[in-house]
């Protein structure tokens, strides 16, 4: 120690007390340099009782139900995977395997436990939110009959077999609910929400706004789509961009406020639109919304 003050002190030029704190500085760094890594060294030389972890682990083990028939017991949505299965008694975590989502499978376990029974595969097509891709991808593995046995009747009929009609096409923007529920995958809530869609937009002018419906799945739009057809030239119900009130335009679901209190804006600023392009004058709306918003609005009086 004492080569090494001299030292410090003849190649410094310092005093006997700035040597002495620059000695103690020295060792603190060291201190500190050195500190953490005996640190892990003595923690790791140590032996340690994962005795706790251990049993944790083996209660996970045995609560995990492994799906039956595969020889994996991870499954998601994602990676669905299919087994024979009954719907009257496969409980939540099993649906969630087989691809259901966890809201779903919660709903067919909320429809049992209320005294509810599928008897046939179509029964699960009933449960609000049920999707058709995934029932085409689990309907082989459902063991439940196609289709209800009717009883034989003792009586022979006379009448001969006539194949049922194909419906006719339909107005889209004339239909009631009736019509749209005689559409496979329709019922009464999905017939009146499409009709509630129409008359807030003012009418379709397209086939493809179907999508925009909530609820309505791909496979459905299509068979709706199928069912129906639009004019070349719809009759829609339009808001002049001149006259309207912002609260009439927001409540429009391709306006909404902010695009209803920008043409009230531009109203004040500029004066009247002279014509239905003068939209795209507007900053907040997009080019490639403009399209989607011109058949509903007019200048004319």
């Amino acid at each position: 120690m004492t080569f090494l003050t001299k030292a410090i002190r003849n190649f410094f030029g310092a005093t006997r007390a700035q040597t002495n704190g620059f000695v103690v500085l020295l060792m603190v760094i060291a201190l500190a340099i050195f500190s953490q890594p005996l640190a892990r060294w003595w923690v790791s030389s140590q032996a340690q009782d994962f005795s706790d972890d251990k049993r944790m682990l083996d209660s996970l083990v045995q609560q995990w139900e492994t799906v039956p028939g595969t020889s994996v017991s991870v499954v998601s949505e994602n990676h669905p995977v299919y087994f024979e299965f009954d719907p009257n008694t496969l409980d939540k975590q099993k649906f969630i395997a087989l691809g259901f989502s966890d809201k779903l499978a919660a709903r067919i376990i909320n429809y049992r436990n209320k005294g509810g029974t599928f008897r046939i595969k179509s029964d699960l097509k009933k449960i609000y939110g049920m999707d058709t891709v995934l029932y085409q991808h689990i309907s082989s593995y459902i063991l439940l009959p196609d289709e209800s046995v009717k009883p034989l009747s003792s009586a022979k009929t006379t009448e001969p077999f006539k194949p049922k009609e194909k419906p006719q096409q339909f107005n889209l923007n004339e239909a009631d609910t009736t019509q749209l529920q005689k559409i496979y995958g329709i019922g009464s809530k999905l017939a009146l929400r499409i009709i509630k869609y129409r008359d807030k937009l003012g009418g379709f002018v397209s086939q493809r706004q179907l999508n925009e419906v909530y609820g309505l799945d791909s496979t459905v739009v299509s068979r709706v789509a199928a069912a129906s057809y639009l004019p070349e030239q719809p009759t829609v119900k339009t808001m002049n961009l001149n006259t309207a009130e912002e609260k009439t335009l927001a409540a429009h679901p391709y306006f909404g406020y902010r695009i209803a209190r920008a043409i009230v804006a531009y109203r004040f600023q500029h004066g009247n639109f002279k014509s239905v392009d003068d939209l795209g004058k507007i900053p907040l709306i997009e080019k490639e919304n403009l399209g989607k918003l011109l058949p509903y609005v007019t200048v004319d009086p």
